[in-house]
């Protein structure tokens, strides 16, 4: 009787500690940002799972002095490993991933400036930073972090510093295009060259730089791909964000009508956009009318300049494109479309031969 009282309390005790774990392990996974780290959890819940049921066979072995003693033997030794370096290793295993987890809270909080939107140099150098910064203490709280935890272990962690230093140095030589990695990206950053936020062109490929960091760029172009780029690959930039943009539109007019008076048209309805209260704060300066670009094959084709703020050049350049062409309608003159004309010859003529 006493025995089944025995085993009944454990089972209970078993169950109970093993759900108030696993509860306080599904609620930290709730905190996480992101559902990768689901599988982390689920295995520490395994874990944990584990130490109950074998702490729960241990001391049944001991109080009911079952003949398999190395497991009474084992469990007590579990037992008061947790009770020692078991419970600093968890304290310290706890401690970085808090710290690991509050290193983007943290920055976030950090103010930056009040562009009202605007696509300034010092909002995305604020970011870029944020952004690499964030990389580098999540490396910084990981290392310490896993150096507390060995030693806490008993390992000799000079001995392994120095050793990981030998091996880093072997691996140096395998990993050169890494450390090009890094080196590249901290140019890009040292020099701005571009930072979150951009819109930039890296060889055939274009997009926002919506992640970057030492070692690589992460572009998102317009159909919402990602695309990551190792920074030492990065030989060439072509950045449309930079301190100002402009907005170049070509429009083609009929070669019947008179240059001039189209001209007067384009200037008239440029000054007239320059003017719009809704659009005066994406522009930079007064446009320009340059005139006749090209003579093409069916139109001839009338240029026309707006300097906006940074990233908002295609906005400007799509409307006054409406509004250029609902004024053209107004007026009478003719946008152009391809024509051919084809001549078929004289027709054939049938000769009848007499016999």
């Amino acid at each position: 009787m006493l025995a089944a009282l025995h085993i009944a309390l454990t089972l209970a005790a078993v169950v109970l500690l093993g759900r108030l774990g696993a509860r306080l392990l599904g609620r930290l996974a709730a905190l996480t940002p992101s559902t990768r780290d689901d599988a982390f959890f689920r295995l520490l819940g395994y874990a944990w799972w584990g130490v109950v049921a074998v702490a729960g066979a241990s001391y049944l072995s001991h109080a009911l002095s079952l003949p398999y003693e190395p497991l009474a033997t084992w469990g007590r030794s579990l037992v008061a490993w947790l009770g020692g370096k078991g419970v600093a290793g968890g304290a310290v295993l706890l401690a970085t991933w808090t710290a690991y987890r509050l290193v983007p809270l943290l920055l976030r909080s950090l103010p930056l400036p009040e562009t009202e939107g605007e696509l300034t140099r010092q909002a995305v150098r604020a970011k870029t930073l944020r952004n690499v910064s964030e990389s580098a203490l999540k490396v910084a709280v990981v290392t310490v972090g896993g150096l507390l935890f060995l030693s806490n272990l008993g390992l000799n962690v000079t001995a392994l510093l120095a050793g990981a230093g030998v091996a880093g140095l072997a691996l140096s030589f395998a990993a050169q295009n890494l450390i090009r990695d890094f080196i590249n990206g901290f140019f890009i950053l040292l020099e701005d060259q571009y930072g979150v936020g951009d819109i930039v062109k890296v060889g055939d490929l274009a997009g926002v730089v919506e992640k970057f960091n030492l070692r690589l760029t992460v572009l998102r172009d317009l159909e919402g791909k990602a695309h990551f780029i190792p920074n030492s690959q990065i030989q060439q930039v072509t950045v449309f964000t930079q301190e100002w943009s402009r907005a170049v539109v070509d429009v083609g007019v009929a070669y019947k009508e008179d240059v001039d008076r189209v001209l007067a048209i384009f200037r008239d309805e440029a000054e007239r956009f320059f003017q719009d209260p809704e659009w005066q704060d994406k522009l930079t300066n007064p446009p320009e009318v340059l005139g006749v670009e090209n003579l093409a094959d069916s139109a001839v084709v009338i240029r026309t300049l707006f300097g906006t703020k940074p990233a908002q050049q295609w906005a400007v350049a799509r409307e006054f494109r409406r509004r250029i062409k609902k004024r053209l309608d107004q007026e009478g003159v003719e946008i152009p479309f391809p024509h051919r004309t084809l001549y078929f010859g004289e027709p054939l003529r049938v000769v009848k031969e007499t016999p």
